[in-house]
């Protein structure tokens, strides 16, 4: 008997619960039709209708429209460039926050919650009212010849603070498990920082850095709400790709909505891929050195 009261029994996979065939059968089933109904149904149509014109009409629609070309070119400068400076920042503050003692560390590690706790079009609005031209901080920077809303600027600051957390949050718990013995002793022998981290720590992490990238990076690539708001929705200067699919769907254009979806989600579904394979080479690796350690 588990100590939960579930009756359960052994097997070459583990513990396995002793429950009715009907009801595995059932519980099995309906994830699959939730699953198919909400996830797979929805993601082949879009493929479906991006498609419906053929690839021919597929291209068109993605290359030959300059709008969506600079909403491609600007997704996949904007988006890489807040995953950069997000593991900047994730690995500054799991640094931070699991090698020193200070005061103010909880309260520390609660901000880092707030860009998931607020709403996306909220964070824009704050933008604007900080770097508006009628904002806080407008008058300023424009003094300085500085635009930040209804630019790149903005929406690289928008982007960035709704992904903030997911490096930080992947390392900081990682880095906790790991301790410091091997850096201290590091440091010991006369190791400079440099080598400290690129010797010691980074190897360490690094597949918990990866993962906290794939994780920002398929954030960033689809955000809409914050975006939307410090972007002006200019075409052919601001609109980045999830922009774009919403103003080609209200102008009734269908098949290029649909395009622009799908490489969407095109680049979605490889995030999704490379989370899954790193997943396997992580299991792979432990069983790995589980083996040596055994033998």
């Amino acid at each position: 008997m588990h100590p939960s009261g579930v009756r359960t029994k052994k097997s070459a996979g583990g513990l396995v619960a002793d429950e009715p065939l009907w009801l595995r059968v059932l519980l099995i089933g309906a994830a699959y039709a939730v699953i198919g109904l909400l996830i797979l149904v929805p993601v082949a149509y879009v493929f479906v209708q991006a498609f419906a014109e053929g690839w021919q009409g597929y291209v068109k629609n993605l290359w030959h429209d300059p709008d969506t070309r600079h909403s491609i070119f600007l997704t996949l400068t904007v988006a890489p460039l807040a995953v950069l400076l997000n593991t900047v920042f994730g690995l500054a503050a799991a640094w931070t926050i699991t090698r020193f003692k200070f005061p103010g560390r909880t309260l520390l590690v609660t901000l880092l919650d707030v860009p998931f706790a607020i709403s996306p079009v909220v964070v824009g609005l704050m933008f604007v009212l900080l770097f508006g031209m009628q904002g806080y901080l407008g008058p300023s920077l424009r003094q300085m010849g500085i635009k930040v809303i209804f630019a790149w600027p903005g929406l690289l600051l928008a982007t960035t603070f709704v992904t903030l957390p997911f490096v930080a949050r992947e390392l900081i718990p990682l880095m906790e498990s790991l301790g410091s013995e091997e850096e201290v002793a590091a440091v010991s022998l006369g190791a400079s920082p440099w080598q400290l981290f690129w010797r010691i720590t980074l190897p360490n992490i690094k597949w918990g850095l990866v993962y906290g990238i794939i994780q920002c990076h398929a954030r960033a690539i689809g955000e809409f709400g914050a975006v939307y708001v410090v972007s002006g929705r200019i075409a052919g200067e601001t609109d980045t790709m999830p922009l774009r699919v919403e103003k080609l769907f209200q102008e009734y254009n269908n098949p290029g909505s649909f395009a622009v979806a799908s490489l969407l989600t095109l680049m979605a579904l490889v995030t999704l891929a490379g989370k899954y394979m790193l997943e396997r080479y992580i299991a792979q690796q432990m069983a790995a050195t589980r083996e040596n350690t055994e033998s």
